[in-house]
């Protein structure tokens, strides 16, 4: 009895992760809905610190992605996290993070060229990829060479055993007007 007992508390243990991170996807979705019916922020649940911010399309890749304000470890836990200096300085660039092996794992398969598109509370903003680096995490990015541009940056290398690594690859993109990027 003890043994069937300890096995059904494994797989309830063992399922609680993937049911939790389902979950907050679904509060994050709905919160961003919210965010752009009432044009305010809304944190996804009572007692949370950060909230949606926009929403990343990548197409050629299938992926869309809810963005939340900030960069801390809580933020990206949950999403990929805007830094809110970076959005709020003179250049208009935004420099957007995540885990490599989680939010941003499909920036793996990402090109230059590709298209990148972020809708906001107020505009749908398009890019073309046009660079894609490995640096190390004590270099700087230099957004006001790109103003207006998106940095997308991660973790690499990719497949990299432990959390540990002191290399970024970072993915640079230009503005694109939109209808280009939808063929419009």
């Amino acid at each position: 009895m003890a043994i069937i007992v300890t096995g059904f508390a494994l797989l309830l243990h063992s399922l609680w992760l993937p049911a939790k991170a389902e979950l907050a996807q679904f509060l994050l979705s709905r919160a961003w809905t919210k965010t752009l019916e009432t044009q305010q922020y809304t944190p996804p649940w009572p007692w949370a610190d950060h909230y949606p911010v926009a929403r990343l399309i990548a197409p050629s890749q299938q992926i869309e992605q809810i963005v939340l304000a900030g960069d801390s470890g809580s933020v990206l836990a949950f999403a990929p996290g805007l830094n809110m200096a970076a959005d709020s300085s003179v250049t208009g660039a935004k420099i957007i993070s995540a885990h490599r092996d989680t939010h941003f794992r499909f920036l793996k398969a990402v090109n230059v060229d590709d298209a990148l598109v972020l809708r906001t509370v107020n505009e749908l903003l398009a890019y073309r990829v046009t660079e894609i680096n490995v640096m190390n995490e004590t270099e700087f990015l230099y957004p006001e060479m790109n103003p207006g541009g998106l940095y997308l940056v991660t973790c690499y290398p990719f497949d990299a055993m432990g959390s540990a690594s002191n290399q970024r690859l970072v993915v640079s993109a230009v503005p694109e007007p939109v209808r280009k990027v939808y063929n419009l």
